[in-house]
């Protein structure tokens, strides 16, 4: 992770306010992603268990969660004895490498821009009107907005191969024209496309709520700091989802950079007790 800087960095003390509670399912993703896969190690029922019942669930929940990540090839399981322990499956594991790239570049200024957009200009006939859902979907995680009906723009260009993809999944390439270039002094600006490609008020809202949970979190213990670096980073990986992430010449200063370095601050001092909390819990629970 980069350093961040140290005017954001977090001090010690009590949990004044908490941050927003996820599912389940979200915080056992979280969980696997931060705890488990940087190990290679598999993790017991116990320990998955016991953590997420310090994030408020209740036991069956927990175990309903981990069942569930089973059923959806996520985990693979292992008795040993009277107890199972789960492997992540190269699935779950896909899921992290790509995803976690695009967590960890929220705070990336993008300043290497050079004005290039990738576009797109998507028609889905009748007879494929449920792939308009996932197409939606999609476009918005690969960072496109949507200024005009019809018309998909992002600055990230190197996601091109993403969007083939996604395309080709759906059955989509031969209802799509696609292609990069500048904005000329043609048609709408590049303030224009952006103003109403994306709905930044709604999301600056979000990163303004998170920005003030975080002024009321202050772990104190090793429990309290695991858990709350769960929560934290959870609330951290919704953001990609929404956030396109673009570039600072066209959102200068944008919160949601400082809230993902502030972010950043809080996992790099908290990460040493985390780790250490979670392998005791792994090996005694």
């Amino acid at each position: 992770m980069p350093t961040p800087e140290a005017l954001d960095a977090p001090s010690p003390g009590t949990t004044e306010a908490p941050l927003a509670h996820g599912s389940a399912r979200s915080l056992l993703i979280t969980i696997l992603g931060e705890l488990v896969w940087p190990t290679g190690q598999p993790v017991w029922t116990s320990t998955l268990v016991y953590i997420l019942k310090g994030l408020g669930f209740e036991e069956q929940t927990a175990r309903q969660a981990i069942a569930r990540a089973s059923a959806s090839g996520w985990l693979q399981p292992e008795r040993q004895g009277r107890e199972v322990c789960w492997t992540l499956t190269p699935k779950l594991i896909h899921i992290f490498e790509t995803g976690s790239r695009r967590v960890y570049s929220l705070s990336d200024p993008f300043s290497s821009w050079d004005g290039t957009w990738l576009a797109l200009w998507t028609t889905i006939p009748q007879s494929m009107r449920r792939a308009r859902r996932p197409l939606y979907a999609g476009l918005t995680w690969a960072g496109f907005g949507n200024p005009l009906p019809g018309l998909w723009l992002t600055p990230h260009v190197e996601r091109a191969a993403e969007v083939r993809q996604l395309l080709e999944q759906l059955e989509l390439g031969q209802h799509t024209f696609a292609f990069t270039g500048n904005v000329s002094a043609i048609g709408i600006s590049a303030d224009e496309i952006v103003e109403r490609g994306w709905d930044l008020d709604d999301l600056r809202t979000r990163y303004e709520q998170a920005w003030s949970a975080m002024n009321g979190v202050r772990p104190e213990g090793p429990d309290e700091t695991l858990f709350a670096h769960i929560r934290l980073v959870s609330e951290w990986q919704e953001f990609p989802r929404v956030d396109p992430q673009l570039p600072e010449a066209l959102l200068p200063d944008w919160v949601g950079r400082r809230v993902a370095r502030r972010i950043e601050a809080f996992r790099a001092q908290w990460a040493p007790i985390v780790h250490r909390r979670f392998a005791e819990l792994d090996v005694t629970t």
